[in-house]
């Protein structure tokens, strides 16, 4: 027989909430949110009531029998024996419900997980004003495993209720007494079976167990494994991640600090990727939880003392990267370089990683603040424009922090990037790879995004206006519609009429252009030799030559052959990218 990396152990769900009181088992805080819907926590009791089987638990053995923090709901001092990897919904589900605690909503809002039951029907049901006001429901079950519950006292006072509004049968009397005495009460001696894996199988083990006999396919990421690690050994650093996160999408009253900010909004693994390279100089995140746990990755053997430093410097490294005065510098950085608005941000990888290297640079080579502020402007608008955290986006980011070793100066870590930037930004590129690349239908796109930021950059006006971009894209504009709307230069029925009927070809990037939504209106569907000369007819000739190499528009475009209209337009965009990105400072 094979060697078995698990055993099976049975439980009642008496025991496990228990082991979670006493901290055998770390139940993250019962305080983070809860994804479950209320008719499926409702389901769950249902199903148990029934007898029918819930699944079974995924434990994974600590590997270490001490510890010196608080887990699941008690005072005790010590590390969990076992984390869970699978079941962390459903046990929070019954913790709450049996011990009526309050859990916390994927909006984080506190609430109760209320149940109801009515014995004679023997059905359960989300709590609510109906479920309140009938005396055939036990409003709330947590009722029933209080402390000093008396159980023939309940039975009594609850029958008396019913018998106040109709005579119950004796076969009602018995149901009701077996339904609340014999069925509801003892949920707490329903079994349930847990596979408890070797505190020696690998992280990449376990996450193909979990795989394989989770039902919905859901993979685990390394992600999860050291959000899970920080629950148990430094609780209050994953509560830091997950507040910084909330506060970041929550406009904060006026006067307060706040990550809050209209480009972009952080999820705590995303935060979590910025401390690790911090921290370890490390994109992938398949050895961080090895390293968290003190695991030695030659001997395999586990280490207190080992652990704690390394947590030591993750929380030191938490701490720079939280730092709302850092976190605000370099949301400058990205809008220096022209993306004004959270559109034009088509990779939050690539926002995270950027975050990453803008801290390596300032915590650990003393960048100054101006130098820094430029290079990474221009670092961000080149990874934005190449999509380069896209795909293999942790091998990248490995041989981006990669080029950094064994470099120490701020003019080693400039000279670092500027020379990828060079090799990556060629005459090649500008001429021939970026024109290809705007070649697409596709409604967002790296090189269109880049396009617009280069508007702002070049403080362009927006087309047949004299509004500029940089304003009309800022998120502070209240309005009941997008200020600025991407209008066919040649509109798509008109196209029709000649034939071009693919969206293929009418839905090219080289074929919009930003405009005033109201002047979309007004153009609706005419012919680009109808509208645009009554519109340039209200600029100077300067004006307009400005307007056209901004928005990248060939002379006498909209009397052109719509096929050579764009690909000298493709040109012409590329073009326009390029004095944006050479117009950004440089050091």
């Amino acid at each position: 027989m094979a060697h078995l990396l698990f055993k099976k152990v049975d439980y009642t769900i008496g025991k496990l909430l228990e082991d979670i009181k006493l901290g055998e088992i770390g139940l993250p805080d019962i305080q983070r949110p809860f994804v479950w819907d209320n008719a499926r926590v409702r389901d769950l009791f249902d199903s148990m009531y029934r007898g029918y089987p819930v699944g079974t638990l995924l434990f994974w053995e600590n590997g270490f029998a001490e510890g010196h923090r608080k887990i699941g709901m008690s005072e005790k001092q010590k590390a969990p024996r076992l984390l869970i990897v699978d079941g962390q919904q459903r046990l929070t589900a019954l913790y709450a419900v049996i011990h009526g605690v309050p859990i916390v909503d994927k909006n984080f809002r506190s609430k109760r997980l209320r149940l109801s039951f009515n014995p004679l029907e023997e059905k359960f049901e989300v709590a609510n004003a109906a479920t309140e006001r009938d005396p055939n429901w036990i409003t709330d079950i947590s009722v029933l495993w209080r402390d000093g519950f008396d159980m023939f006292k309940f039975v009594s006072d609850f029958t008396k209720r019913l018998e106040e509004r109709y005579k119950l049968s004796e076969e009602e009397r018995v149901k009701l007494q077996q339904a609340i005495s014999s069925k509801l009460y003892h949920l707490l001696d329903y079994p349930l079976t847990a596979l408890e894996i070797s505190s020696n199988t690998s992280e990449q083990q376990v996450s193909d167990i979990f795989v394989r006999i989770n039902s919905k396919g859901r993979t685990l990421n390394q992600a999860d494994f050291i959000l899970t690690l920080m629950s148990v050994f430094w609780d209050e650093g994953r509560r830091a991640l997950e507040a910084f996160a909330r506060e970041a999408k929550t406009v904060p009253q006026a006067g307060q600090p706040s990550p809050y900010n209209p480009l972009f909004q952080p999820l705590p693994d995303q935060l979590l990727r910025v401390i690790v390279a911090l921290a370890f100089r490390r994109a992938r995140l398949e050895h961080i939880y090895m390293i968290l746990r003190g695991k030695d990755l030659q001997t395999g053997e586990f280490s207190a003392e080992r652990r704690d430093e390394q947590f030591a410097r993750l929380k030191k490294a938490q701490e720079y990267v939280l730092d709302l005065q850092n976190w605000h510098e370099f949301l400058n950085v990205i809008k220096l370089a022209g993306h004004m608005h959270k559109s034009l941000i088509l990779s939050e990888v690539g926002v995270v990683y950027n975050y990453a290297l803008w801290l390596i640079g300032k915590r650990d080579f003393k960048v100054p603040t101006r130098s820094l502020r430029n290079i990474m402007a221009r670092w961000f608008f080149m990874s934005s424009l190449t999509y380069r955290y896209t795909g293999s986006q942790e091998s990248q980011m490995e041989q981006d922090l990669a080029m950094l070793r064994g470099k120490n100066s701020p003019e080693e870590f400039i000279a670092a990037l500027e020379r990828e930037m060079a090799a990556v930004l060629t005459n090649d590129y500008w001429e021939v790879t970026l024109p290809n690349n705007l070649e697409t239908a596709a409604s967002r796109t790296p090189s269109q995004a880049a396009f617009y930021a280069s508007l702002v950059i070049l403080d362009a006006k927006v087309l047949y206006s004299n509004m500029k971009v940089r304003d009309m894209l800022s998120p502070d504009l209240a309005s009941s519609r997008k200020a600025l709307e991407r209008h066919h230069l040649f509109p798509r029925n008109y196209l029709r009429k000649l034939g071009i009927q693919d969206r293929r070809d009418t839905n090219q990037v080289a074929n919009f252009a930003l405009v005033e939504w109201h002047d979309n209106i007004d153009i609706s569907d005419k012919p680009p030799a109808e509208y645009a000369p009554k519109y340039e007819a209200e600029f100077s000739v300067d004006e307009l030559n400005t307007m056209y190499r901004h928005h990248a528009l060939p002379q006498g475009w909209y009397e052109m052959d719509y096929f050579d209209f764009l690909e000298k337009r493709r040109r012409l965009m590329a073009a326009t990218i390029r004095e944006g990105f050479e117009r950004l400072p440089k050091n």
